[in-house]
C-alpha cells in the first residue's frame, strides 16, 4: 500500500501535540510534532509505540514498510527523511531502541 493508504488505517492522533523519543539514558533524542510536514511521521511513530511498547528493531522495520514509497526514497536521499533515516538506522544496528513518551495537546492552544 502507499504511505497516504496506510497512514488512512492508523489511529488517530488529534489528542497529540507530539511524541518524544527518548534514548536509554532517558534523554530525548528526538521530538516529532503534530503539525503539517510531521503528521505523518507522529501518526507512524504512534502506532509502532502501541503495537511494540517502543521503537525497536522490528517496529523499525514495520515503520519502514509504512512509509512505503518514502522509504525508498530516504535511502537514496540521506537526510531528507529523518524521521526514516532514524528508523533506517535501527532496523541496520539491531541492538538499540528509543521509548515512546506522548506529548497530549492540551486543547487550550
Amino acid at each position: 500500500m502507499a504511505f497516504a493508504d496506510n497512514l488512512k488505517q492508523l489511529p488517530r492522533i488529534s489528542h497529540l501535540a507530539a511524541i518524544q523519543l527518548l534514548d536509554s539514558d532517558g534523554a530525548v533524542a528526538a521530538t516529532i510534532e503534530n503539525k503539517p510536514g510531521q503528521a505523518g511521521s507522529l501518526s507512524i511513530y504512534n502506532h509502532l509505540g502501541q503495537i511494540y511498547g517502543a521503537i525497536t528493531v522490528e517496529a523499525a522495520r514495520k515503520g519502514l514498510e509504512l512509509y512505503a514509497e518514502h522509504t525508498e526514497d530516504a535511502r537514496q536521499n540521506p537526510g531528507k527523511h529523518p524521521n526514516i533515516d532514524r528508523l533506517l538506522a535501527l532496523a541496520a544496528e539491531g541492538k538499540s531502541l528509543l521509548r515512546v513518551k506522548h506529548v497530549f495537546a492540551t486543547g487550550s492552544e
